[in-house]
């Protein structure tokens, strides 16, 4: 994990998660309560993350998080993201009760006693109209400032099945947050499954994110949803630039297969996406990394991230930094996410 350099930064991406299913289920009405005594469905939902046990387990309730980032490294805010949901059962009415369980519990246990703290809140993926009602549900609460999902998915995020999710969250001003993992049933990879935990971990920030990215902007989202913003957490950024220069360089000889499609597909990424700083994957050699912040554009699309309590090795976020001017550090560490997220800069 990476802590910011100064105080006062607005961390994109720290992780909580609750300590057992027990923690959720005040949160149900009693037929999903019975359901999981019951059912025999394994009780530990992704409840520390797609992750070798030897990883560090999220923060359970808002003390830790208190003593372990928030005091220490002096944050603004801090984003909290929950991956419970990411791997549910393929049930799609308890998929949506763990979801309203996860928002309901985010809410009263870490919403509402500090102030510096901000959520993702989960939704359905297997219902897209569940996940609609849901956003509506919980939308209008000032402590949520997107709506997380998984970049591993059976269907991409750019397909027509999600135009009404996409202009439910641009309606209330919320982020769209892709983040790494996603249901274990789903192949990585365009010829079928890896045989590493080392490949699958890869692929998030290769095949399975950038694919994310080539649906949303090649099928018209951001045309139709013009206000929709989207948040890469946990997928590195250093691929982004080869991917922009071929997709501008394909869609100038290809564009009649997507006429919806009004500009450079590059410009639609500015503008619409913003990726976070963890993890940076940077090279080395301070040159090359000043060479790659300039040619993505780093001070305007990073927004900082810990992807607390998670490591990527030391030194990517001073290396980044290092190449970056004042301003550009600081819109990094604060004005890219205050602006993102609608928060006091």
């Amino acid at each position: 994990m990476t802590a910011p350099p100064a105080e006062g930064a607005i961390d994109a991406d720290v992780h909580v998660a609750p300590a057992s299913i027990d923690a959720l289920t005040p949160y149900m009405d009693d037929y999903w309560r019975d359901y999981l005594a019951n059912a025999g469905l394994v009780l530990s939902p992704n409840l520390s993350g797609s992750y070798p046990p030897s990883v560090p387990k999220p923060p359970s309730d808002v003390d830790a998080l208190r003593e372990q980032v928030l005091d220490p490294w002096g944050l603004r805010h801090a984003v909290l993201t929950c991956l419970t949901a990411f791997d549910a059962s393929r049930n799609g009415y308890y998929e949506a009760a763990l979801c309203s369980a996860i928002n309901d519990w985010l809410r009263a246990e870490w919403l509402e006693r500090d102030e510096r703290l901000r959520a993702y809140m989960a939704i359905p993926t297997l219902d897209p109209d569940a996940a609609v009602l849901e956003i509506e549900r919980v939308g209008a609460y000032d402590g949520f400032v997107g709506v997380l999902v998984p970049v591993r998915t059976e269907t991409r995020w750019g397909n027509r099945r999600f135009h009404e999710l996409h202009e439910a969250i641009a309606a209330r001003e919320l982020v769209l947050a892709l983040h790494a993992w996603g249901r274990a049933g789903s192949a990585p990879t365009a010829t079928g499954f890896t045989h590493t935990y080392f490949e699958d971990y890869l692929s998030n920030s290769q095949m399975v994110v950038q694919a994310q990215v080539l649906s949303l902007v090649t099928e018209g989202v951001f045309d139709r949803v013009p206000a929709l913003r989207v948040v890469l957490l946990e997928c590195g950024f250093s691929w982004l630039p080869p991917l922009l220069w071929r997709f501008d360089k394909d869609w100038k000889a290809v564009w009649r297969e997507v006429p919806w499609v009004k500009a450079k597909p590059s410009e639609y990424v500015r503008r619409h996406f913003r990726a976070a700083t963890a993890p940076a994957q940077l090279p080395a050699d301070p040159a090359q990394a000043a060479q790659l912040a300039d040619m993505l554009g780093a001070s305007e699309m990073l927004v900082f991230a810990s992807d607390f309590p998670h490591e990527h090795g030391e030194g990517n976020l001073d290396t980044l930094l290092g190449v970056l001017d004042d301003a550009g550090r600081d819109a990094v560490l604060r004005g890219n996410a205050a602006a993102l997220y609608g928060l006091a800069g």
